[in-house]
């Protein structure tokens, strides 16, 4: 191999895209984020204050995220008053990022809706939602023309008031074909202009998606308009994200996500690892740099940690204490290609969401991981200082923190000369890489 780098493709061979790679879409798709809605149903956030939110919307509107579910006017004063601010900022900083709200089909959930449309000046989109499955049917002692007439009163009414709609049939995965054709029908006849197949319980795999997405795509083609289509799915069977991909391959025009995937029970598809993804497929181009404060922020604002071993946005992502690949990382770094040195362990390169690769020492470690921390941290790495690390770190059962590190470091120090007076490690540190 010569000295210049050769290009990306020819050290990845991407099996993804083998064949005849990912499917073709005409249009790209449009994201709805559900974080300050289903995100907040989830039974372990805290509800975050309105500044926060009014960030967030913000955060939302950098990353290129179209539409926003700011509450469930049903839900009380507080919702209503938190989605008419949300709302308000949308008109004031001229934001592209519009408004959506949850609602049950009936009336006295969107006459709130209707007035607080009214007051800030916008458009609103209803997302009228009903259950439709047989099991909800008979839990609920529902019958469907029960439920078509409702439907239709619902629908009607919000769109006599101004509102967009998108029906919501809840639990559309386990739903029968026919009760989701007149479902769908009689919502559409009634003004919806969006319908959105929803996996409420997390029960559908891939292959589910692929049979039901081409079925309702027809239901909308005999009807003759222009109507549009969501997705919306639950992660109880870990499938959330690879669901809404594949629900976006299969031609819906809408995915609903929630940061970090909070939301019902285990949450949602998540809207950071769906926008990831969706990048490194090359279906989206979007600019992920705002993605950490908007997860950070989120966690923060919830009271939800982020797991050390969460995609991306985990503290562990991009560190490795594993003496091979830090090795690895190590030699692509030599070769002075950053690029390298970000992809050569990792399947998404970390400056894409504005972090870097990093290398701890531990009890997997080799010398290499010694020597790479210590020129990390402007210290020479000589054969007496080296050796008492790795010691140290073959005796122990976890990774070694920075503290351990630097009094490791200072005692090799005092060794080798006279010790230095220093108050505090930090002091020292300081010292040390002014020598």
């Amino acid at each position: 191999m010569s000295n210049e780098n050769p290009p990306l493709n020819q050290l990845i061979y991407d099996w993804n895209t083998a064949g005849t790679g990912y499917p073709h879409r005409a249009v790209q798709v449009e994201f709805d984020d559900e974080t300050l809605r289903d995100g907040l149903q989830s039974p372990s956030v805290r509800d975050p204050d309105i500044e926060t939110k009014i960030r967030l919307l913000h955060l939302m509107e950098d990353l290129g995220i179209h539409t926003a579910n700011v509450g469930l006017p049903g839900a009380g004063p507080r919702a209503r008053a938190n989605i008419t601010a949300l709302c308000r900022e949308m008109v004031d900083q001229k934001l592209e990022i519009t408004p959506n709200c949850a609602v049950r089909t009936v009336r006295a959930d969107i006459e709130p809706l209707v007035d607080i449309s009214q007051k800030v000046g916008i458009p609103i989109e209803a997302c009228t939602f009903i259950g439709s499955s047989p099991i909800r049917q008979f839990a609920e002692d529902w019958t469907l023309d029960h439920m078509l007439k409702l439907t239709e009163d619902s629908v009607s009414y919000a769109t006599e008031n101004g509102l967009p709609v998108m029906y919501v049939t809840e639990d559309t995965c386990r739903a029968t074909p026919e009760t989701i054709k007149r479902l769908f029908i009689t919502a559409i006849e009634a003004g919806a202009r969006r319908v959105c197949v929803c996996d409420t319980v997390g029960h559908i795999t891939p292959r589910g998606v692929r049979n039901l997405i081409p079925y309702v795509r027809q239901i909308i083609k005999e009807t003759g308009k222009d109507i549009k289509i969501d997705w919306h799915g639950h992660n109880d069977r870990g499938l959330g994200v690879i669901n809404t991909i594949t629900a976006m391959t299969s031609g819906v025009d809408r995915v609903h996500a929630t940061a970090m995937g909070l939301g019902e029970r285990v949450g949602n598809c998540s809207m950071d690892q769906l926008l990831i993804n969706l990048r490194l497929m090359g279906y989206i181009d979007s600019n992920l740099s705002a993605l950490r404060e908007y997860v950070e922020m989120t966690s923060e604002a919830t009271g939800v940690p982020i797991p050390d071993n969460y995609p991306a946005f985990g503290i562990d992502a991009f560190r490795t204490a594993t003496g091979v690949h830090a090795a690895a990382v190590i030699k692509a770094e030599k070769k002075g290609a950053d690029w390298l040195a970000d992809r050569v362990y990792s399947g998404v390169p970390a400056s894409m969401v504005g972090s870097r690769q990093r290398i701890e020492v531990g009890f997997m470690s080799g010398v290499s991981n010694v020597v790479y921390w210590l020129h990390e941290h402007g210290m020479e790495p000589n054969e007496s200082l080296v050796e008492k690390i790795f010691r140290a770190a073959k005796e122990r059962n976890r990774v070694l923190s920075e503290e351990e590190l630097l009094e490791i470091c200072k005692f090799n120090k005092e060794e080798m000369q006279h010790p230095l007076p220093m108050d505090s490690l930090e002091q020292w540190k300081d010292q040390v890489k002014k020598d």
